[in-house]
C-alpha cells in the first residue's frame, strides 16, 4: 500500500546468556592451548616470536661456570654462518650443569618420569642476522627420550649420560655426570656447588648480563643447514656462587684444555622457559665440526 514501509525482519541478538557461555568457552579454549600466558617479554632485545611456542620447561639448581677463552681457540669450532662473540676481546666457554624438570608440551601436561632429568652443556656464545644467542657444543642428559627427541627435531648435539646427584653440606649440590652414548668422546664432570649470595638481576652491559641473557639457540645440521630456535624466560635471577670441581673432562673431545683460572662462577635456583620450534637461516656450506658435535644423528 502506498505510503507504508515495507517491514524489514531485524537480526535476532544472542541472548545475555548465550553471549556469556561463548565468552566463557572462548576463555577455556584460550586457557587451554595456553595463549597469552608467555611472561612479561620487556627485558628483551628483541620481542618474542608471533608463532605459538611449543614446549615448556623449567631449569633447577643450575651452576653457570665460565672461562675465559682466545677467540682464536673457539672459532674454529663454530659452524659458518655464526659469528663467534667475544666480551672486551675475550671468548667465553661456559659448563651447565642442572635438573630440567616440568618438560611438557604445549597445552599438554608434564608426563612423571619422563618430565624431569639432569643435564650438563658446554656452549659458547654467538650471533646471527643480529641476534645473539647461544651455541652448544654438546648436551649430556639423563633421559634417552630427551636426547632422541633433541636431536631429531632441533639438530642438538644431545648425548645419554648418567647422573648421580645429592644434596649436600650447607644446601650443596653435589653432582657427578658420566657419558655414556656409544661412539661418543667420553665427559665426566664431577663437582659440589652452592650459592653464596642473594639473588638478583644482572645489570645491562656487565658480563653476566651478556653471558645470560639470551633468548635463541643455534644449531647446525650433518648437511650444513643452520637453524635457530627461540627462547623466552624471565630475566635470570642469579646469585655469587661457590663451587670445588673434582673431575672435568667435558671439552677434551673438542680438544680443548681449559686455562688454569678459577671459573666464573653464577648459581640460579629457577626459571621457567618457553621454547619455540626451530627455523632454518640458510644453507651454510659444510665445515668440519667438533667430535662430540659428530657423533650420533642430528637430522634437519
Amino acid at each position: 500500500m502506498a505510503g507504508r514501509r515495507p517491514h524489514t525482519a531485524g537480526a535476532a541478538r544472542p541472548s545475555p546468556s548465550l553471549t556469556g557461555a561463548l565468552r566463557g568457552l572462548k576463555a577455556a579454549v584460550a586457557a587451554a592451548v595456553e595463549i597469552g600466558r608467555l611472561p612479561p617479554a620487556d627485558h628483551r632485545p628483541w620481542p618474542p616470536p608471533d608463532d605459538p611456542w611449543i614446549m615448556k620447561q623449567t631449569w633447577r639448581n643450575l651452576l653457570f661456570a665460565h672461562w675465559p677463552l682466545p677467540a682464536r681457540v673457539l672459532r674454529p669450532l663454530v659452524p659458518a654462518g655464526l659469528q663467534l662473540e667475544t666480551f672486551e676481546a675475550q671468548a667465553w666457554l661456559g659448563i651447565t650443569p642442572f635438573v630440567l624438570t616440568g618438560l611438557r608440551p604445549r597445552a599438554a601436561p608434564a608426563i612423571p618420569g619422563v618430565s624431569e632429568f639432569p643435564e650438563i652443556n658446554v656452549r659458547t656464545y654467538v650471533t646471527a642476522g643480529g641476534k645473539p644467542g647461544v651455541f652448544f657444543f654438546s648436551l649430556d642428559a639423563g633421559s634417552m627420550l630427551a636426547v632422541t627427541g633433541a636431536r631429531l627435531v632441533y639438530s642438538l648435539p644431545y648425548f645419554r649420560a648418567m647422573f648421580a646427584l645429592r644434596t649436600g653440606a650447607r644446601d650443596s649440590i653435589v653432582y657427578g655426570s658420566r657419558r655414556t652414548h656409544r661412539g661418543a668422546p667420553r665427559a665426566e664432570f664431577s663437582a659440589e656447588y652452592r650459592p653464596t649470595g642473594e639473588p638478583s638481576h644482572a645489570r645491562k652491559g656487565t658480563l653476566a648480563h651478556w653471558l645470560t641473557e639470551r633468548y635463541c639457540l643455534y644449531a647446525v645440521d650433518r648437511r650444513g643447514g643452520l637453524h635457530r630456535a627461540e627462547i623466552h624466560h624471565p630475566p635470570w635471577l642469579l646469585q655469587p656462587a661457590e663451587a670445588r670441581i673434582q673431575r672435568n673432562t667435558m671439552t677434551q673431545g673438542l680438544g680443548i684444555e681449559l686455562p688454569d683460572v678459577p671459573p666464573l662462577l653464577h648459581f640460579s635456583k629457577h626459571l621457567d622457559v618457553h621454547v619455540w620450534a626451530p627455523h632454518s637461516l640458510r644453507a651454510t656450506p659444510a665445515r668440519r665440526r667438533p667430535p662430540a658435535a659428530r657423533t650420533g644423528t642430528a637430522l634437519a
